[in-house]
């Protein structure tokens, strides 16, 4: 589908940037045990792994983080210009360690556990983010994970105008910080989980998950996409609701799908395609993604994630 270039036709990321280090179990995760497996390093965050999908689906885009002055960091620079992905409005903490993130999956593929270190991005502070208002503005869309402060995000979301915001959400702990903030966004994507906490409202039936919509919608949330784990995605713009579920999807890294999925969303958006289609872009992005051992798939593209959505069944 080409490049996007023109003016205002550009993504900004502002959120997390951090180093993966993933362990991968050989067989079943047996706990309080040495566990037979492999351990890989990648570059991660989710702000970061946002960006880097979007820039490998040709959309302009510049990522609004924080990382160290080490090796780590050194190497987040040289792969984002490998890529084309705009770090000139990051900043560089001299003296400082960039972020990691650690998790350990199970024997199919899933997370089972992860800690985080992510304490410097408590100083993404409003001092910071005002310098970004002009680039923020003039986007087309900008995503903010919840990694960034509340006060900066609150900051961004009532004082910056002229471009939707999309949320992601990170984790059900994080998600709190952006409960009184939820109308402030355009596009929201949390897991069930995450939705009741946003919401209040217990979700155990479908019936629940509709009024977990509603309460978005009422709040001034344009378009609700809530992921369903392996039973797919339910999505709304508003005035219809919908749903999209992949027969017997392969997993071999489920960490990065999340993260594909809202990129695709919102290169999805950029093209100005309906809810369907946007959420018929984020699953095939998710698939891509969890058919490669890489929390980013390298393969990621618009011809990729059609021909992956070609290969699967769709209910």
């Amino acid at each position: 589908m080409g490049n996007i270039n023109s003016k205002k036709n550009y993504a900004v990321v502002v959120g997390g940037t951090n180093i993966d280090i993933l362990g991968i179990p050989k067989k079943g995760l047996i706990y309080h045990d040495s566990n037979i497996g492999n351990v890989k390093t990648s570059l991660g965050g989710v702000g970061r792994n946002i960006a880097e999908n979007l820039s490998r689906l040709s959309v302009d885009t510049h990522l609004v983080s924080i990382i160290g002055d080490d090796s780590y960091g050194d190497l987040i620079i040289e792969s984002s210009k490998e890529i084309g992905l705009n770090l000139d409005n990051s900043l560089v903490l001299e003296g400082e360690n960039t972020s990691i993130y650690l998790s350990i999956l199970d024997g199919e593929g899933d997370m089972e556990v992860a800690l985080s270190s992510m304490d410097m991005f408590e100083k993404m502070d409003i001092g910071f983010i005002k310098s970004k208002k002009k680039l923020i503005e003039e986007s087309k869309v900008c995503i903010i994970d919840t990694n960034v402060p509340k006060d900066t995000i609150e900051y961004i979301l009532k004082n910056f105008k002229g471009t939707d915001f999309f949320l992601d959400t990170v984790s059900t702990e994080k998600a709190k910080k952006v409960k009184d903030l939820i109308g402030l966004f355009h596009t929201v994507k949390p897991n069930k989980i995450e939705a009741e906490i946003l919401t209040g409202i217990e979700i155990k039936t479908d019936d629940d998950l509709k009024k977990a919509i509603e309460y978005f919608h009422s709040k001034g949330v344009k378009n609700v996409f809530i992921s369903l784990s392996k039973d797919g995605v339910i999505f709304s713009d508003g005035k219809n609701i919908d749903r999209l579920k992949v027969k017997d999807p392969s997993i071999i890294n489920a960490t990065g799908a999340g993260d594909a999925f809202i990129a695709a969303l919102s290169y999805g958006h950029m093209r100005g395609l309906d809810i369907r289609e946007k959420a018929r872009l984020g699953v095939g992005a998710s698939l891509l993604a969890l058919s490669h051992e890489n929390t980013i798939n390298p393969n990621m593209s618009v011809k990729n994630i059609d021909k992956k959505l070609e290969e699967v069944e769709l209910c």
